[in-house]
C-alpha cells in the first residue's frame, strides 16, 4: 500500500520537468514585450479542470448572492453549468486519471455533483424549501468529501488540506448569514484556482500499464530531475 510522501512539499512553484500525462494537452500562456517576458504560466489538463470548476463556482454562487433572477431560473442555469463542468472534467482529465489509475476519483466527483444537483433541484422544484437556506452547507460539505476522497486516493496532503478548509468553512457559515453564497464562492473557487496555480504533492504511478516502456522511462527521468530541486 502506497503512503504519503514526506519528502514532497505540500505545495510548491510548478516544476518544468513534467510526466507524460501532465504534458498531454499542456496549455502555455506567455506575455512578452519586445524581448522581455512579463508572464509565463502553464496549466496541465488537471489544472484546466480546476480553472473550469473555479469559474463555474464563481458564477453559481455569485448569481445566488447578487442576482435578482428567480430560484427556478437559477436552478436551470446551475444544472447546465454542472453538466458542462462534468463533461469538461471527463474530456480533460480522462487520459491523466487513466495513466494514474484513478478513474474512480472522477466517478466519485461526478457522483457528488449529481447528488448536489438532485438535492438542490428538489429544494427548488419539489417544494423542499427547507433546503434553500442550507445550499452553501450542502455544496461545501460535498466539496469537502470530494477533496478528502481525492486526497486519500492520490496520497495528497494538499487535497486533504483543502478538504479540511471546506470543513472549517462549514462551521463559519453562521457568522456570515447574509453573505453565505459569496463566502462559499471564495472558499470553493479560491481553492480551485490555487490548486491550478501551484504544484501539489501526490503519489504518481510511473509504472502504469497505459504507458509504453519509453514513456515509463521518461517519467522516471523526469521524477529524478524534480527530486533534485526539492
Amino acid at each position: 500500500m502506497t503512503t504519503f510522501s514526506p519528502t514532497q512539499p505540500v505545495v510548491r512553484i510548478k516544476q518544468a520537468a513534467m510526466d507524460v500525462q501532465d504534458l498531454e494537452g499542456l496549455l502555455r500562456l506567455s506575455i512578452k514585450v519586445k524581448d522581455r517576458k512579463l508572464l509565463y504560466v502553464f496549466y496541465t489538463r488537471i489544472d484546466q479542470v480546476f480553472i473550469l470548476w473555479g469559474v463555474i463556482c464563481t458564477i453559481i454562487f455569485s448569481t445566488a448572492q447578487f442576482s435578482t433572477i428567480g430560484w427556478t431560473e437559477q436552478a436551470i442555469i446551475w444544472s447546465i453549468l454542472t453538466l458542462i463542468g462534468s463533461w469538461g472534467t471527463y474530456r480533460l482529465a480522462w487520459y491523466w486519471v487513466s495513466v494514474e489509475r484513478k478513474r474512480w476519483v472522477v466517478y466519485a466527483w461526478m457522483g457528488l455533483m449529481i447528488i448536489g444537483v438532485i438535492v438542490t433541484n428538489w429544494g427548488i422544484f419539489g417544494n423542499g424549501w427547507s433546503v434553500l437556506p442550507h445550499l452553501s452547507l450542502l455544496w461545501l460539505g460535498l466539496s469537502a468529501i470530494g477533496y478528502l476522497i481525492t486526497g486519500w486516493g492520490l496520497r495528497s496532503r494538499a487535497f486533504l488540506l483543502c478538504g479540511g478548509v471546506h470543513l472549517v468553512a462549514l462551521t463559519l457559515l453562521p457568522y456570515v448569514p447574509t453573505w453565505q453564497f459569496l463566502f462559499s464562492a471564495f472558499i470553493t473557487a479560491g481553492s480551485l484556482f490555487l490548486l491550478a496555480s501551484f504544484q501539489w504533492d501526490m503519489y504518481s504511478d510511473s509504472g502504469s500499464q497505459n504507458l509504453t516502456e519509453q514513456q515509463k522511462q521518461f517519467n522516471l527521468d523526469q521524477a529524478k530531475k524534480r527530486s533534485l530541486t526539492l
